[in-house]
């Protein structure tokens, strides 16, 4: 069954068509329950009533929503767009304390939450007064408005507000206009050739980008359906309602494939393709999953700001290690030096993207736009490079690169070496300050389950694959690495730790 062409209208739109189209069919499994697309619309229009009528919500107005995956996020997230919202998802890891910035920052007025969030949020009502919590389930209560009466956009409008997850400092708002991510969408439907049979298991948090488009706003923009996973431990359980719901494609980070590698299930999935975005995908874990499961692994490579999706190993043409692959439909990508010259294949350099996925800029700072965007050119901040047939390769990000001896050092190519050995989990390298050489790389580790660390053995297995000043002066082994809620390992904190 091929998908309706995507309308260059704005999101609501898109998804009432869709929901008319295929009324009677499943847009949402969740569990043992299915929301089907006219229920699902109803939905949305009771939100969008309840936005309007309690809240005074008026088109442009920034609305929070902080909510654990459920179907209410995305009746929530279509209904805040149907009154012509904007809307900022919030990680809903993060403390009250910690999303005060986010709410300031904003000018939230209206913050959507699910009951228990609601609970732990009482005090952000006393440092915003103003600040209305509602829980999402007393706005379904409402009556619902016609699909109708929605508010129209155009695709230069505001769509959603998504903050980066601020490891190096306070949270920018990356502005995504509704046009930005149809195109996104569109790029997304045409190279992993999404139609409206396909299912996309949805694993990560909705808050995050890479899961708000590619599970989320693709599959209801092309008439599919999402499988929301309720609960990924133990992994299992994910694999169980992937396989009873006959899930087609399965976006994720890495360290979910490799949890996957070992549950012997090759030959019983449903699935037709995987894609591994969110963390760079070490090539030992790709080759693990690929030989355990039959199944196509492609890792792909983007950023918030570029609503996410820059590039991807092809489905069906040649998928390089290590390789994010090639520019997706409608992107162009480059390599730079520090003035802004392009650079040849095999040069390293700073990787920028330019498109109609690329971000306006960032909320009420004009300054980091001006440093992020030049002549629609995004510059992402990652260092790689290109190869003779195009594909792009992610070196590390510019800011954990080291100068050892005044020469780059890239903690990434280490990573991959490290994952080589035996027993190896995770991996992470980060340099600490020496007085002779400027910096030096340490390398943390965990280990997995029935395997013990021998940190001589493996400074000898490194020491034979890397140059002498690429070798990190030492191994720290930790239980786990710190990660964010999205999977990305958090050098911030293994630069806290001690390492003697």
């Amino acid at each position: 069954m091929r998908a309706m062409p995507i309308e260059n209208t704005c999101l609501h739109r898109v998804f009432f068509s869709r929901a008319a189209a295929h009324a009677g069919k499943p847009a949402i499994f969740w569990g043992d329950t299915e929301v089907g697309y006219r229920q699902l619309a109803e939905q949305v229009g009771r939100v969008a009533t309840a936005l309007i009528s309690t809240h005074g919500v008026q088109p442009g107005d920034r609305v929070g929503l902080w909510h654990h995956n459920a179907p209410e996020f995305v009746a929530a997230f279509y209904g805040i767009l149907a009154v012509g919202g904007v809307v900022v998802p919030i990680n809903n890891f993060l403390k009250p304390a910690e999303i005060v910035h986010i709410i300031r920052d904003a000018g939230l007025r209206v913050l959507l939450s699910d009951p228990e969030l609601v609970a732990s949020a009482t005090e952000l009502t006393a440092s915003f007064p103003g600040l209305r919590l509602a829980p999402v389930t007393d706005a379904l209560a409402e009556s619902t408005i016609p699909a109708a009466q929605a508010v129209d956009r155009t695709p230069e409008d505001l769509a959603v507000i998504i903050y980066t997850s601020g490891t190096t400092g306070r949270s920018k708002g990356a502005m995504l206009t509704h046009g930005n991510l149809l195109h996104n969408v569109r790029s997304c439907e045409i190279v992993l050739e999404a139609v409206a049979a396909d299912r996309l298991a949805v694993l990560l948090p909705l808050f995050h980008s890479f899961m708000m488009t590619v599970g989320m706003i693709l599959p209801l923009s092309v008439g599919g359906s999402m499988v929301l996973i309720r609960s990924l431990h133990p992994p299992k359980n994910a694999l169980l309602e992937i396989i009873r719901h006959q899930a087609t494609i399965l976006p994720a980070v890495p360290q979910f494939f490799r949890a996957l590698s070992g549950a012997g299930a090759k030959g019983t999935l449903p699935l037709r393709v995987c894609v591994s975005g969110g963390a760079p995908l070490p090539g030992e874990i790709l080759r693990e999953f690929e030989a355990a499961t039959g199944l196509p692994l492609i890792e792909g490579y983007g950023l918030s700001e570029t609503s996410p999706v820059a590039s991807l190993n092809p489905i069906h043409g040649r998928r390089k290690a290590g390789s994010v692959g090639l520019p997706i439909h409608d992107v162009e990508m480059a390599i730079w030096d520090e003035t802004g010259n392009a650079l040849a294949n095999n040069e390293t350099g700073e990787i920028v993207i330019r498109g109609g996925n690329v971000t306006q800029g960032y909320w009420n700072q004009p300054e980091a736009t001006a440093q992020a965007l030049r002549n629609g050119w995004l510059l992402t901040g990652d260092i790689g490079h290109r190869d003779i047939d195009g594909y792009y390769y992610i070196t590390d990000r510019k800011k954990d690169m080291l100068l050892v001896n005044g020469i780059n050092v890239y903690p990434r190519e280490i990573e991959e070496v490290i994952y080589q050995f035996p027993g190896v989990r995770e991996a992470a390298v980060i340099g600490k300050p020496d007085p002779r050489r400027g910096e030096q790389p340490v390398a943390f580790v965990s280990v997995t389950e029935g395997h013990t660390l021998d940190a001589k053995a493996l400074a000898a297995f490194v020491k034979e694959r890397l140059a002498d000043y690429k070798v990190p002066r030492k191994y720290i082994e930790l239980p786990a690495l710190p990660r964010t809620a999205t999977g990305k390992i958090l050098k911030t904190a293994l630069r806290e730790q001690p390492v003697g």
